[in-house]
């Protein structure tokens, strides 16, 4: 039962439990089925603190990693299109950043419900692994929200500007009032709660652990924050934690060995599997992007041929081509084919899409290492991570002639003078490709403030460009408006 557009109440248990009638249900206790009084409950509840819906489709299509494919090739979506022109999508629609941003505070309002819970019926240490996880994917869905809906953190800056409501209590009102605070405090409360839920972590607790936050996983989330807030030795100290003995290499997605012996079918059936050793944390979303993005009927905007030479001879630092797929259903309509849409049936006749994705992987962890190496000045460091993980993205990859050296770099970014931000350029540049239709461009796009450009091609083949700068007011996604019943602001516009 929704609430408001900000949150909402009990809506985890719901998906467990049977649930009063809307009119009664904020007059009464709930009934025994509801209560979250067993570790068995408690383990169920936790397991749904988790955004149900996608952002890859937003994201993506707003970074630098999508572009028109012209007139005539593919077909037209709002929830492509707006985005591709950094515009509002008006209304909660699937894929959209509303639908997003409720999901959020859905897994938020079932990560509050088992805290009290553990507290009120005093579950024991049986529950604190799922505290622990509790705890940290509330950290995640704050920080997931305020990295897309608010200013962007600036290191060593105020960070005075409005966060995200943080909500760290179940409901109890209809209409209940919140504050953004600051980017500043909302960052400050994610550090707290993923503190404080890391060493309870234990990936034992899980049947499946790939889709929960084990050690591993919660690491490589706090990799990235760390990321964020420039804590450059704790990137270093969590990214190195999310694999055992540091061996990053056999742990990563072996695009130019293991996986390139798979079929087509194959790789799409497996690439986001549970078991893949990459995949640190999977999530089960209701979405359609893989409509998009697979088949004839992809969207017109998207990867096109321009993102297809990014993986051509030359065209990165290494001087090789990468291995990745590189698959049209007919030029210009390329994919990654890295998803694969399910459909969940609720009755014989109806049901819904359902897409897994890598919300963290160990290649995503070894690339924030290497910039925080970067970052701390241990450039042998940098490099060595840098080569570690294209040696298994080039096919027979040669440590003597593909190596990446700051020679290389400066030679492949001849306008960049700095060595260290030409390592960083390198790094971003192979986290571009890497992560291509994954919806992790953005992140690096707000975080060091690059500029996307968008092309667009008219009915007689003309190429026009626009450019979404740093300091635009378009780069921040805006909030439902729904949200002003709870007295919260929208972003300017």
């Amino acid at each position: 039962m929704k609430i408001n557009k900000i949150s909402f109440s009990l809506v985890a248990v719901a998906l467990l439990f049977s649930m009063p009638s809307c009119k009664k249900y904020l007059e009464q206790t709930p009934d025994n089925r509801a209560e979250i009084n067993t570790v068995e409950k408690l383990s169920q509840l936790v397991s749904t603190a988790y955004p149900s819906r996608d952002y890859l489709t937003f994201t993506e299509i707003s970074s630098d990693n999508a572009e028109d494919r012209g007139e005539g090739f593919g077909t037209l979506y709002d929830a492509i299109e707006l985005p591709y022109a950094w515009q509002d999508v008006i209304g909660d629609a699937t894929n959209s950043s509303t639908a997003y941003w409720n999901a959020c505070y859905e897994a938020i309002a079932a990560a509050n419900q088992a805290l009290e819970s553990i507290e009120t019926n005093k579950l024991g240490n049986g529950a604190l692994p799922y505290k622990g996880e509790a705890l940290v994917c509330r950290a995640y869905a704050h920080f997931m929200l305020a990295t897309l809906f608010a200013t962007p953190y600036k290191i060593d800056g105020a960070n005075d500007a409005p966060g995200i409501p943080y909500v760290d209590k179940p409901e109890t009102k209809v209409i209940q009032p919140y504050s953004r605070g600051t980017v500043a405090s909302t960052y400050a409360r994610i550090a707290k709660d993923l503190e404080d839920g890391l060493p309870l972590l234990q990936a034992s607790a899980y049947k499946v652990p790939k889709y929960h936050f084990t050690p591993a996983a919660a690491h490589a989330f706090a990799s990235r924050f760390y990321l964020f807030t420039g804590k450059w030795q704790k990137v270093v100290d969590h990214a190195s934690l999310t694999v055992p003995g540091n061996d990053f290499v056999n742990n990563m997605r072996l695009i130019s060995t293991s996986l390139r012996t798979l079929t087509y079918p194959e790789f799409l059936t497996s690439f986001m599997g549970s078991g893949q050793k990459y995949n640190l944390l999977l999530l089960g979303t209701y979405s359609t992007y893989a409509r998009f993005i697979t088949g004839s009927s992809n969207a017109r905007h998207g990867y096109g041929s321009k993102m297809a030479t990014m993986f051509s001879s030359g065209k990165n630092v290494t001087g090789r081509a990468l291995a990745y797929n590189v698959l049209s259903f007919g030029v210009p309509n390329y994919t990654t084919y890295k998803f694969k849409e399910n459909f969940f049936n609720t009755t014989p006749d109806t049901g819904f899409p359902y897409l897994t994705f890598a919300g963290f992987t160990v290649d995503e962890a070894l690339m924030n290492r290497a910039e925080a190496y970067a970052e701390l000045g241990q450039t042998e460091l940098a490099l060595k991570d840098i080569n570690d993980f294209y040696s298994v993205k080039i096919v027979n990859y040669s440590p003597t002639n593909d190596a990446v050296t700051t020679g290389k770099i400066a030679n492949y970014y001849p306008t960049i003078t700095d060595p260290k931000q030409g390592i960083i350029r390198t790094i971003l540049d192979a986290k571009k490709a890497e992560f291509l239709q994954e919806g992790l461009r953005w992140f690096d796009v707000i975080r060091r403030d690059i500029t996307v450009v968008h092309n667009t091609i008219d009915i007689t083949g003309k190429e026009t460009f626009a450019e979404l700068k740093p300091g635009d007011a378009h780069r921040i996604f805006q909030l439902p408006i729904e949200v002003k019943t709870s007295g919260v602001e929208q972003n300017p516009r």
